[in-house]
């Protein structure tokens, strides 16, 4: 079979058809050929046993303190429950006192406000009793003896720690003096706000060794139920 090129040309489409070797007819046909279908890998089964699951494991949300009433409606991390247990012992062993406080609320003069009143009014909802130094304190009063009356009422501290409160504590303010006696009492309950431990740690070495709780792990109003929960005698 020869090409008509020489003799007929390839100029124009009837042409180059027309052709036994170039044209149309001589072309095989082969069949398209279509990609396999992409490939997906199965998606892993979440294991029963991971740190978000209800089954114990890791900072799952699956311990209930002794302390915690069953009809509680917060819960508690693996965590929280083991610090919380040497608070709870201390509660325990001093027991309620007449004209006695639950608590002593330590604070920022910055957060007296807001943040430190907004944490005083949930944890009188939960008819926790708190020493406040905004209540607490009659205008034209010493300040200072007036805490320490305070300190000698209460059964146990509350620290809620804040960026102010750490420019405080460096400083050596109020907040200081009052950290200070809380610590050397071993009764201290830290709360930290808008904080983490290792800025607490940087500031206060002692004060961020302690564990207690965190807004980054529990609203405001979760953190008072679960102290309420722990004070309760």
């Amino acid at each position: 079979m020869r090409c008509t090129a020489p003799a007929q040309g390839h100029r124009t489409a009837s042409g180059a058809a027309a052709c036994p070797v170039h044209g149309r007819s001589s072309y095989r046909s082969y069949p398209s050929y279509s990609p396999s279908p992409s490939y997906s890998a199965p998606t892993p089964s979440r294991s029963s046993g991971g740190g978000g699951s209800s089954g114990g494991g890791g900072g799952g949300r699956s311990t209930r303190p002794r302390w915690s009433p069953a009809n509680s409606t917060v819960t508690y991390t693996p965590d929280e429950t083991s610090a919380l247990e040497r608070y709870r012992s201390r509660v325990e062993a001093v027991g309620p006192r007449a004209e006695s406080y639950d608590l002593f609320l330590c604070h920022a003069w910055d957060d007296r406000r807001e943040t430190a009143t907004t944490l005083h009014n949930l944890l009188e909802a939960e008819e926790v009793s708190v020493w406040f130094s905004e209540k607490d304190i009659i205008l034209g009063q010493p300040f200072m003896r007036e805490i320490d009356k305070g300190l000698a009422k209460t059964r146990i501290g509350l620290v809620l720690i804040t960026p102010a409160f750490l420019k405080r504590i460096e400083n050596g303010g109020v907040s200081e003096k009052e950290l200070s006696e809380l610590l050397s009492r071993d009764l201290l309950i830290p709360v930290a706000h808008e904080v983490t431990y290792d800025e607490i740690r940087s500031v206060s070495p002692l004060l961020g060794s302690r564990n207690g709780l965190s807004t980054d792990e529990d609203s405001m109003e979760d953190i008072a139920k679960k102290i309420a929960e722990l004070v309760a005698v």
